[in-house]
């Protein structure tokens, strides 16, 4: 990229800074009345509670930072004797740091799998092939930007 390139670039984000959402609670998210995840389980599925796991008091630091945070961000809400009980994995990052995830296994395991393909990489890859520049989007936290349905929140608490 030239450096032309790179500066007109630079100026558009300076100018639109206010579009992006820097912190959780910068996210308004979607209204549920126009998008909400729905969980296809199996009607036969039994629901699962993972043991509880118990973590190092460095890492459980790090694990109610992040639930803070979420709860701050109105994305959680705390509930009690949930069915399905999935617990959190901490997974280290590159720059030291620790990121926060759930393991959904039982309750993936408990819906169909989708019947269409992904896109083949190799085909992403070649289709690029010849541009002057590649863009992308990195959604912040995306995952918490489309809402659950009421009826199916139960199933992904931890």
């Amino acid at each position: 990229m030239t450096q032309e390139e790179t500066q007109s670039i630079q100026n558009i984000l300076r100018s639109n800074h206010d579009i992006f959402a820097w912190t959780h609670s910068d996210m308004k998210g979607i209204h549920p009345s126009i998008a909400s995840h729905k969980l296809n389980v199996f009607p036969a599925a039994r629901p699962i509670r993972q043991k509880i796991r118990r973590f190092h008091p460095d890492r459980q630091r790090v694990i109610q930072e992040e639930i803070n945070k979420l709860l701050e961000a109105g994305f959680i809400r705390e509930v009690y004797y949930p069915d399905w009980l999935a617990n959190v994995v901490v997974v280290p990052k590159k720059e030291g740091k620790w990121r926060i995830c759930v393991d959904y296994t039982n309750l993936n395991n408990a819906c169909p799998k989708d019947s269409f393909p992904l896109p083949r990489i190799d085909q992403i890859v070649d289709s690029t092939s010849g541009q002057g520049m590649l863009s992308f989007l990195d959604a912040f936290s995306g995952y918490h930007q489309i809402p659950m349905s009421p009826d199916d929140e139960e199933k992904q608490h931890s």
